[in-house]
């Protein structure tokens, strides 16, 4: 695979700006951080209008390196406390996620059912996160490539990857995705576990990063946690209960759901997690595979009535995540006519 991998700490995305992974902002479309240092002369011809805009350039700058910063540093601790947990891929989700009879009404094999026949597709696994997906997707013949802004969840990645003998198909990038650096028409699917939910301020800058890297006709397939119901957000946050995330994060909504669309359009969307919030307290350690078979029996009942209610459009705005997926336009022109 013509990649090498990255590895970068926050403070080398906010100290070199010359680092070919955080070359000029301006390079992307955020903004220009030369006018960090404008020069006196130069700054007493700026109109105020001028200034105004190099001031508001300078806040874009400072806010996304905070929001670098801030999700470095909260998933650094996630894979502090995963360390010691890296072990071989279960054979039961092998099993279950190669099987050719797939459920609709579950999640993640709902994805994979979209996705059929992954041998020697090269897929961008988005927010590869600990690598859990990337090596799944591996083990399941595909050529990955696993980004992440974490270096230590890189790193236990990469631990992942080892213990499960597929570094030959997986290659790990350590970078901001406003500053990857990726090539041009090269994968075959992009794959995002609860990634767009943390890059909505940028988000259309990253779809338009993420299209370029694909093919024409490449499928785009994220899970994201969503919120069709402002009602019921409401609510949500009237009850004291702690939630763990970063500062910036929170369910996609209409608006971006609109977005996507002017980049995937034939996205199509399948709602989950109305009773199936409540598989945690079911199954032991959250593993399916490895529960006992009444707890499988009683997840698998909520999950039908789930899939049955969630089919229903007064019922569907109350889902607390979305399956969103689509694929790159083959022509040009089909793109433009989505925006």
């Amino acid at each position: 695979m013509p990649l090498s991998a990255h590895r970068l700490s926050y403070l080398d995305w906010e100290r070199n700006a010359d680092h070919p992974v955080t070359k000029d902002l301006h390079d992307i479309s955020l903004c220009n951080p030369k006018a960090r240092e404008l020069p006196k002369s130069a700054s007493a011809q700026l109109t105020q209008s001028a200034l105004r805009a190099a001031e508001a350039s300078q806040m874009n700058i400072d806010r996304t390196i905070a929001r670098w910063r801030d999700e470095a540093t909260f998933f650094d601790h996630v894979a502090e406390r995963l360390a010691e947990r890296i072990s071989p891929v279960d054979p039961l989700a092998i099993r279950r996620y190669s099987s050719s009879c797939l459920r609709r009404r579950f999640n993640k094999e709902f994805r994979f059912r979209v996705l059929r026949g992954l041998a020697g597709k090269r897929i961008l696994d988005v927010g590869c996160g600990d690598g859990s997906n990337s090596v799944l997707l591996a083990k399941l013949g595909a050529q990955v490539v696993g980004i992440d802004i974490s270096l230590k969840s890189i790193a236990l990645a990469e631990r992942r990857a080892e213990v499960n003998r597929v570094t030959e198909s997986v290659k790990f990038v350590c970078s901001p995705l406003e500053r990857a650096e990726m090539p041009a028409n090269y994968f075959d699917l992009i794959w995002g576990d609860t990634i767009l939910h943390h890059l909505i301020e940028n988000l259309e800058l990253l779809l338009q990063r993420l299209t370029s890297w694909s093919k024409p006709g490449t499928m785009m397939l994220f899970a994201e946690p969503v919120n069709l119901n402002h009602t019921l957000r409401r609510i949500r946050f009237m009850v004291p209960v702690k939630t763990e995330g970063t500062p910036d994060e929170r369910p996609l909504e209409r608006p971006e759901l609109e977005m996507v669309r002017r980049f995937l359009p034939d996205v199509r969307m399948r709602c989950f997690s109305l009773l199936g919030r409540l598989d945690r307290f079911i199954l032991v350690g959250s593993n399916y595979e490895r529960s006992a078979l009444l707890r499988r029996a009683i997840v698998n009942a909520m999950a039908c009535v789930d899939y049955g209610l969630l089919s229903l459009p007064w019922i569907r705005d109350l889902a607390a995540y979305a399956v969103i997926y689509g694929h790159v336009p083959k022509h040009p022109t089909a793109q433009k006519a989505g925006r």
